[in-house]
């Protein structure tokens, strides 16, 4: 059953998401049209603008600079809702190592900038306490879906 249900949410965020695209490491891309300071800006409005907490947003690249090292445009934002989050926890703790939900904006090798997360499904799926069709996996698939089409601007 795990497997089918894990078919059906790929599939839903794939169509919902479009230019996005789950490969098999459980990770959901988004293809972005700006630069990665100005996607990330849309994603922390975004984010905001839905009534979640943005907990954090990491310049990794800043972070390499400060060790005097190179990293090309990458930055992460760390937000989330508890009324999504708790609920989860609840049914299996461990669930915190996955939340709050992370999006990943940077900028690949040949210049494209993406978003990227976990998809939900897989990750909090993956643990006993949680049921596959747990409302609150679908909710934060959607939202994460939602949010990184927006701030995708394509």
């Amino acid at each position: 059953m795990r497997p089918f249900f894990t078919a059906v949410a790929l599939s839903a965020i794939t169509v919902l998401t479009a230019p996005a695209w789950a490969g098999s490491d459980d990770l959901i891309r988004v293809k972005a049209a700006g630069d990665v300071p100005a996607t990330m800006d849309a994603l922390e409005q975004a984010v905001e603008g839905a009534g979640a907490t943005v907990f954090a947003r990491v310049d990794h690249a800043a972070g390499a600079e400060a060790a005097g090292m190179e990293l090309a445009p990458a930055q992460l934002l760390i937000f989330g809702n508890p009324k999504l989050g708790t609920p989860a926890m609840q049914d299996d703790a461990l669930a915190g190592l996955y939340l709050p939900l992370k999006v990943l904006v940077y900028r690949d090798g040949d210049g494209q900038v993406w978003l990227t997360y976990d998809d939900p499904a897989q990750s909090l799926g993956d643990l006993d306490g949680i049921a596959p069709d747990a409302g609150y996996i679908a909710k934060m698939t959607g939202a994460l879906a939602k949010l990184t089409g927006k701030a995708s601007g394509m």
